[in-house]
C-alpha cells in the first residue's frame, strides 16, 4: 500500500495456498492494495512471505453474509483472485458472474493446475503432475537418471503465478479503454508448457534431444554444468560463447591441446578434465580465481548464504522485515520505486481499516463467528 507502480489498484485474493498467493504478494509489491479474504480459524505465521504487503478480513463464505461481503469487496475492486478448483467459486456465490454484477470492469484472475476445462479439470494435483504431463519435467535431470524435481519453482510459481499475473495487468490493461472486464483462466499446465517455447522450437528442428542430460542446456555439455570442488561444494559454469570459453579454460589452467567442445562425441573427455581441475580446489578459491573474469562460473550458494554475497549485498536483492531474510521486490522501476516489503499480515487484522479505506459496510467484515 505504499510505493510502487500499481498504487491505487484494489485486488481482493480469496485466500488459498501457492501461487495465487504468490501473486497477489507480488501485485502488493508493485504497490496494490491487496485485501486478503481468511478462512475462519486461519493461522498467523510471520514467516510466510506469501501473505506479506497484504491487509486481511476474516470472512466465512459458509454463512449468510459471506458471499455479500466479498461481493462487496469485488464492486470496490480492480481485481480479484481465486485459486479454488473450477466450480467452487460458483457454489458459493463469489464466481465471476456474482461479483461482475455490480462491477463490470473486474479483472476475475483464476489460478488452477489444470484450468477451468478439459478432461482433468476436476481432479486434484500438485506442481509435479501439472509439469509432468507437459513434457517439462521429463527434460530435467541427468543422463541415465531419473527426472528431477525442480522444488515447487517451475510449476506453482513460473508456469502459475506469474502468468496468473501477467494476466491480469494484460486484461487491466485491456479493461482501461473497454471499461470491461474478463475472466483470466491460468493454468500451470498452460504456463509450464509455455515456459518451454524455446525447447520445443529446438525439438522441433532437431535440435534437442528426448534423452535427458544430453543437450547443449541441460547438463549434456560440459561448458554448462556444475562441478564438485574440493571442500565438496559446487561451481557453476556456463560457458557458452567461445570467448567465455577462452576464459574458463585460461582459468582452469588448461593451456595444451583441449578436445573440441564442438563435436559431442567429445564431451565425456572433457568433462572428465573439467571435474579434475575443480576438485584441486575448493568453491571459494575458485570463485576468487575467476573473479571479474567473462568465464561465467558463479559459486553455487546456499539460500543461507546468497545475502552475504557481495553483488546481492549491493542490490539489496535480499532484505530483513521483522526478522525475516527474504527477497526484496522485484522488477525495479525508476520513477516508480517499490516501497519495501510489507509485514505479513494477520488473520482478520484489517477488518475495521479495510471498511474504511473501501467503503465497505462494517458489519459485513465483522470476524465475530456466525456474522
Amino acid at each position: 500500500m505504499g510505493g510502487g507502480p500499481l498504487a491505487g489498484i484494489k485486488v481482493v485474493e480469496l485466500a488459498g495456498i501457492g501461487p495465487a498467493p504468490f501473486c497477489a504478494m507480488l501485485l502488493a509489491d508493485l504497490g496494490a492494495d491487496v485485501v486478503r479474504v481468511d478462512r475462519p480459524g486461519a493461522g498467523s505465521d510471520r514467516h510466510d512471505l506469501l501473505n506479506r504487503g497484504k491487509r486481511s478480513v476474516v470472512v466465512d463464505l459458509k454463512q449468510e453474509r459471506g458471499p455479500a461481503a466479498v461481493r462487496a469487496l469485488a464492486a470496490r475492486a480492480d481485481v480479484l483472485l481465486e485459486g479454488l478448483r473450477p466450480g467452487v467459486a460458483e457454489r458459493l456465490g463469489v464466481g465471476p458472474q456474482d461479483c461482475a454484477r455490480d462491477n463490470p470492469a473486474l479483472v476475475y484472475g483464476r489460478m488452477t493446475g489444470w484450468g477451468q476445462d478439459g478432461p482433468l479439470a476436476s481432479t486434484a494435483g500438485h506442481d509435479v503432475d501439472y509439469i509432468a504431463l507437459t513434457g517439462m519435467l521429463h527434460a530435467i535431470g541427468r543422463e541415465g537418471g531419473p527426472p528431477q524435481v525442480p522444488a515447487n519453482l517451475l510449476g506453482d510459481f513460473g508456469g502459475g503465478a506469474l502468468y496468473l499475473a501477467v494476466g491480469v495487468l494484460a486484461a487491466l490493461l485491456e479493461a482501461r479503454g473497454s471499461g470491461r472486464g474478463q475472466v483470466v483462466d491460468a493454468a500451470i499446465v498452460d504456463g509450464a508448457a509455455h515456459l518451454g517455447s524455446m525447447l520445443f522450437g529446438f525439438l522441433a528442428a532437431g535440435g534437442w534431444s528426448t534423452r535427458r542430460g544430453t543437450n547443449l542446456l541441460d547438463t549434456g555439455a560440459p561448458h554448462y554444468d556444475v562441478y564438485e570442488t574440493a571442500d565438496g561444494e559446487h561451481v557453476a559454469v556456463g560457458a557458452l560463447e567461445p570467448k567465455f570459453y577462452a576464459a574458463l579454460l585460461d582459468g582452469l589452467g588448461l593451456t595444451g591441446e583441449v578436445p573440441d567442445r564442438d563435436d559431442p562425441a567429445n564431451w565425456p573427455a572433457l568433462r572428465e578434465r573439467f571435474a579434475a581441475e575443480f576438485r584441486r580446489r575448493t568453491r571459494d578459491e575458485w570463485a576468487q580465481v575467476f573473479a571479474g573474469t567473462d568465464a561465467c562460473v558463479a559459486p553455487v550458494l546456499s539460500m543461507a548464504e546468497a545475502a552475504d554475497h557481495p553483488h546481492v549485498a549491493a542490490r539489496g536483492t535480499l532484505t530483513e522485515r521483522d526478522g525475516v531474510r527474504q527477497p526484496a521486490a522485484a522488477p525495479r522501476f525508476s520513477r516508480t520505486p517499490n516501497a519495501p516489503p510489507g509485514p505479513v499480515a494477520a488473520p482478520g487484522a484489517h477488518a475495521a481499516e479495510v471498511a474504511r479505506d473501501w467503503d465497505v459496510p462494517a458489519d459485513l467484515l465483522d470476524p465475530t463467528p456466525g456474522a
